[in-house]
């Protein structure tokens, strides 16, 4: 239920966002009706379409993004005749063309009072194509439904989360429109201009098919949200989320840090002397290849015990969990122990199966791996985090899992459980150590104050350069002072929906953290070439305090796209200032992450 009532509110917050200004031509041009037969049905018809149009377009793929776009051409026609008929509707009577005769009949229709089921039905009808148009900012609540129907697929609870997000953007709207019946009342009663204001609507209309057929809202009027709404949404997640909600919707919207940090939290019980049956492991079909195996069943792994470990390869927390995964894969192979790494991908790159190959080489790891790009044995699992470990017993039975960093030795005495219950003898002594060194190395949790970062429009927050961010294009932006988890850019970059990507030489992105370590996900040029840079921190080099990526003047090299350690502080962690300056042009900065 909290989850149905954020989504409710994300929706009437969408009336204070730019990116609503193209459909609210259409919604006002029902002022002037009665608001129960015109503009109720406009505003049911709007929830009603863009509620089907995004739940198509997070689970259906391809298809369902082309049908839609066949969808938007039809509807600016009809409301571009409905424009016109309010216009010139005498020329649209005279035209009498099937498509202007349809526009003017509908609108005729929505206007007759003495045809209250037809004027329904008219504006229900326009309210559907209004729907089919309109785009609202991806802010923190719209992209955490949207995330979590694309990795979970389609569900009732996910259309029922979209239908609660459109039907508050429709109360907020609802409200505009009764509040706006009164003042064109007002207005015709004192000036007598009824025939004006219908003109007046008419080119409003029409304007703002321009601007969609232009693409100006799914341009610049949809992503301003960046430094609008995405603050308000963001702070009403936090508040009025639950802890549990909290892990469920941050995994959601693939915020590793988020999920990672409040399953660390979560209480979690250590395995008794009778493990719960959970439910039987899933099909791992599905997976688009395996590394280091030929593919594996859920049939062929009967009287084996099995971890199953969802990762990414640029998760931190993924790779914090990785030492002790590789060390209960070694230690215990050979007591009937099978380790199977499902790589679900985060970002557009971590689906290259190249980039996984190397990842997975420079990590050492030796276990099997399935590449799960199209979330199939994600949702087969029903999982939500990144990482998340299912323990498997020998009859083929999930009878424990964790989820996030932390509690390891339990994690390992669960395994040892579920192994001596399948009848392994002399299991080797005592417990895993940490091993793991640079991005690997285990968190400072007490001194962490800063929250993973993302510098993509869809996802970001604490974006403080001064001045209007800009979508999708070249745009020169400057840092001033921060406050602590704000970020700023400096130079010229084109701000796109999962990565912000350097233009020109020179340019730089300014953070201010407080955390021991800082990471940052980086890539290079398109053409792969690489990207030097220089960090420094409170103005001077590192020096003892650079990452594994860098050196002790702060020089290093992006060369690939993966999560780079730039900053590990060895004294007192308190708020410093990050900058990162790129000596070449074409890097792809997309989150930062802390430790």
């Amino acid at each position: 239920m909290p989850l149905f009532l954020i989504a409710w509110l994300g929706g009437v917050l969408t009336i204070v966002s730019p990116c609503i200004l193209p459909v609210l031509p259409f919604v006002f041009a029902r002022t002037e009706r009665p608001f129960v037969r015109s503009g109720l049905p406009l505003l049911i018809g709007m929830a009603i379409a863009f509620s089907a149009v995004g739940a198509l377009a997070a689970v259906g793929g391809g298809w369902a993004v082309a049908a839609n776009q066949y969808g938007r051409i039809a509807a600016l026609v009809l409301l571009a005749v409905f424009g016109v008929a309010l216009l010139f509707p005498s020329l649209a009577d005279y035209l009498s063309r099937p498509v202007v005769a349809l526009g003017a009949r509908l609108s005729a229709s929505a206007d007759d009072p003495q045809r209250a089921g037809g004027g329904f039905g008219a504006s229900l009808l326009l309210g559907v194509a209004t729907g089919m148009l309109w785009a609202p900012c991806a802010g923190p609540i719209l992209g955490l439904i949207l995330t979590g129907a694309a990795l979970q697929g389609a569900s009732v609870h996910t259309s029922l989360l979209l239908l609660a997000y459109a039907a508050g953007a429709a109360t907020s709207l609802a409200l505009a429109l009764i509040a706006g019946q009164r003042v064109f009342a007002a207005m015709k009663r004192s000036l007598g201009v009824g025939e004006w204001i219908r003109r007046g609507l008419g080119i409003a209309v029409l304007a703002g098919v321009a601007a969609i057929a232009l693409h100006a809202d799914t341009g610049v009027l949809a992503r301003l949200s960046l430094a609008g709404t995405n603050q308000l949404e963001q702070g009403l997640l936090d508040r009025l989320r639950p802890a549990s909600d909290h892990m469920a919707s941050a995994s959601m919207q693939g915020s590793a840090s988020m999920q990672a940090s409040a399953s660390m939290r979560a209480a979690q019980h250590a395995p008794s002397a009778a493990l719960p049956v959970e439910g039987e492991l899933p099909s791992l079909d599905g997976a688009v290849q395996w590394l280091n195996s030929p593919p594996l069943t859920a049939a062929a792994l009967r009287g084996k015990v099995v971890l199953v470990d969802f990762w990414t390869y640029s998760c931190i927390n993924c790779l914090r969990a990785l030492p002790y995964v590789k060390a209960w894969a070694d230690k215990y192979r050979a007591n009937g122990l099978v380790v199977i790494g499902v790589h679900a991908p985060e970002f557009a790159f971590e689906k290259d199966i190249g980039n996984v190959r190397r990842a997975v080489a420079d990590l050492k790891i030796d276990y099997p791996v399935a590449i799960d790009n199209r979330y199939a044995i994600w949702r087969a699992f029903d999982n939500q985090y990144w990482p998340a470990h299912y323990f498997v017993d020998a009859n083929g039975k999930i009878r424990h899992h964790h989820f996030g960093e932390g509690d390891y030795r339990e994690s390992e005495q669960t395994i040892r459980q579920l192994l001596t219950e399948a009848g392994a003898r002399d299991l080797p002594a005592g417990f895993v150590t940490d091993t793991g060194t640079g991005a690997e190395a285990p968190p400072a949790m007490n001194d962490m104050q800063s929250p993973e970062t993302y510098l993509g429009y869809e996802r970001a927050h604490g974006f403080a350069s001064p001045g209007e961010p800009v979508a999708d294009r070249p745009h020169d932006y400057a840092a001033g002072p921060l406050d602590l988890n704000q970020w700023a850019l400096a130079g010229t970059w084109t701000l796109g929906a999962e990565h912000a990507d350097l233009d020109r030489a020179g340019g730089g992105i300014v953070y201010r953290f407080h955390a021991r370590d800082l990471h940052l996900v980086l890539g290079p040029a398109g053409d792969g070439k690489p990207v030097r840079f220089r960090v420094t921190v409170d103005g001077k080099p590192p020096g003892a305090d650079h990452g594994a990526d860098v050196d002790a003047n702060g020089y290093g090299t992006v060369t690939g796209q993966r999560l780079y350690q730039l900053i590990r502080q060895q004294g007192a962690v308190a708020d410093r200032t990050f900058e990162i300056r790129f000596l070449d042009p074409g890097v792809h900065a997309y989150s930062f992450t802390f430790g």
